[in-house]
């Protein structure tokens, strides 16, 4: 069985890979892999801390997907020879103020609420963990089991662990449609200088982010031929990340994911291994393609309210991509016609559900027949709970 995959970001790479070391034959069309929101992210992998009053549906793919992230990332280090990135690391939630630690403590009850494990730390318990963190915070609450990984890794690895699998190509090209024929769909792909290729499978994986939205509502640069009557409202939701690096006298965190609410404000400090610390993240839906001033400024200002040792790096990028979102915030992954399968609209979530995406998409298709050793789909995921990310929602 031929699968093509529409989209080489986070999702879409892990849904070949998934396929591909299943036994299914897999192409992967994307004429720039991994350098849309995939390339900006920070990759938290944080089903507690990410978790929101209007997003509950969502935890049947978070908590599932942070669960297996561990040994999904071991796999695809052992068939890439490449590290991920993958960090258990834990995530420090701090209150820049009383009304931000009321705020926090809300939030945590809820997260409590839904089994989801947080603990109110005091400040100077949250500093043993974290030195670098302000003097004068005025709360803190501890997730242990939040983890993290290097998106930018991740993918390196994952294309080179398609790479080492038999059956698998790559087209770095544009899907422009879908066409149904009386063998199953052809994805038509344009290259940059105009070369045009049909590709032939059983099943079509769209796992496009933003773009042009083409007719009848489809995600991704002008992507045509999807069912006329489904409509996928995928929108561009813009943030701006920041990458610091210390100076040579300048003190390094010491591991912890911070997060902070700073006046009403959500701001992230993550620190690599390797000394880089990345600083996140606006949400802008202004369709500025590019990094914004004011969000620099606002990131920049609450991080160093957070942690002012950070005043002594150097900047080293400014990055600003656009997450594909969905008017309820949760992700299009289900079966939209015959041999077509969507699996966009994750919004923040993509490095966390990337696995989930994966598991759903082989969860929905036949055994492959060219499997040497046949695999059950993975089961992190309960099929009855797909449901509430049917793409026909909206239509």
């Amino acid at each position: 069985m031929h699968c093509a995959v529409i989209g080489a970001g986070i999702i879409g790479l892990s849904i070949g890979w998934e396929l591909a070391r299943s036994g299914y034959q897999v192409t992967v069309i994307d004429p720039a892999p991994a350098t849309g929101a995939t390339h900006a992210a920070a990759g938290m992998l944080a089903a507690v801390t990410e978790f929101h009053y209007q997003e509950r549906e969502l935890l049947h793919l978070s908590v599932p997907a942070a669960a297996a992230w561990p040994q999904w990332a071991q796999a695809v280090e052992a068939a890439s020879g490449r590290s991920t990135g993958f960090e258990a690391c834990g995530t420090l939630v701090v209150a820049a103020d009383a009304a931000d630690r009321a705020d926090l403590s809300a939030l945590a009850e809820a997260q409590h609420a839904v089994g989801l494990g947080i603990g109110e730390l005091g400040t100077a318990a949250a500093r043993e963990i974290e030195p670098l963190l302000a003097p004068r915070l005025a709360g803190a609450f501890h997730a242990p089991a939040d983890a993290r990984t290097d998106p930018r890794r991740t993918a390196e690895a994952l294309v080179a662990a398609l790479e080492s699998e038999p059956g698998v190509a790559f087209y770095r090209q544009r899907a422009t449609a879908v066409v149904q024929g009386e063998r199953g769909p052809t994805v038509q792909t344009v290259s940059a200088d105009g070369e045009r290729a049909e590709i032939e499978a059983d099943e079509v994986i769209v796992a496009t982010g933003t773009g042009r939205i083409g007719e009848h509502g489809a995600p991704g640069e002008g992507l045509t031929g999807l069912p006329a009557i489904l409509r996928l409202p995928v929108r561009p939701v813009f943030g701006d990340v920041l990458r610091l690096r210390p100076t040579a006298t300048a003190p390094r965190p010491a591991g912890s994911t911070v997060r902070a609410l700073v006046s009403g404000q959500r701001v992230y400090i993550l620190p690599r291994r390797d000394g880089e610390v990345i600083v996140g993240a606006t949400e802008r839906e202004d369709d500025q393609a590019g990094v914004s001033v004011e969000g620099v400024h606002r990131l920049l200002r609450d991080a160093l309210r957070v942690m002012p040792a950070l005043a002594h790096y150097e900047l080293v990028e400014l990055t600003a991509r656009a997450r594909p979102s969905t008017p309820d915030h949760l992700p299009l992954l289900g079966r939209i016609g015959p041999g077509l399968i969507a699996a966009t609209g994750f919004h923040r979530h993509g490095v966390l559900l990337s696995v989930a995406a994966a598991a759903a998409v082989s969860m929905l298709l036949a055994p492959a027949p060219e499997a040497t050793a046949p695999r059950s789909p993975p089961t992190i995921l309960d099929p009855t709970h797909l449901a509430s990310f049917d793409p026909w929602r909206f239509s």
